[in-house]
């Protein structure tokens, strides 16, 4: 098996580093339109999952525009990156490959979410948290998108 085939792994792990829940949003998205995971993904199996990380993801797009929201980088903000690159690197793995897959997506992420964050406080400083924050959003979610759709495969 190639290590290419681990690739969505790792890129996965890289949007869960600036926006935790878009991979699981992402997932869901897909699981919603009929698509299928490499490795497997039980947990958005169940409509409460979906719908939830769907929710969830929405609302860290709006959360990350306040003045209050926390840095990335804190306890639960990391916890939240681990868990979401974890279960989405698993899942974008060649069956087989799922441990692999979540530990690429994890060592991805959490080191990445120090680097977006010293990214984002520049682009803060230059043109403001909303707007920042809104190119940003753009980018991680087209990103996630794309990872998602080009591993994913119809049922």
């Amino acid at each position: 098996m190639k290590t290419s085939s681990l690739l969505p792994s790792v890129l996965i792990g890289a949007v869960a580093s600036a926006r935790s829940m878009t991979p699981m949003a992402a997932l869901a998205t897909a699981r919603l339109a009929g698509e299928r995971t490499p490795g497997k993904l039980v947990l958005l199996d169940h409509p409460l999952f979906k719908f939830g990380a769907l929710a969830m993801g929405v609302g860290e797009l709006f959360g990350d525009k306040m003045k209050s929201a926390p840095d990335r980088t804190v306890f639960l903000g990391l916890l939240a990156r681990v868990m979401s690159a974890g279960i989405a690197g698993a899942a974008l793995a060649p069956k087989g490959r799922e441990k692999t897959g979540a530990a690429l997506a994890v060592g991805t992420a959490v080191p990445l979410a120090y680097l977006g964050l010293a990214g984002r406080k520049k682009a803060m400083a230059r043109i403001g948290q909303t707007k920042s924050g809104l190119i940003e959003d753009a980018l991680i979610v087209a990103a996630g998108a794309a990872v998602v759709g080009l591993t994913m495969r119809r049922r």
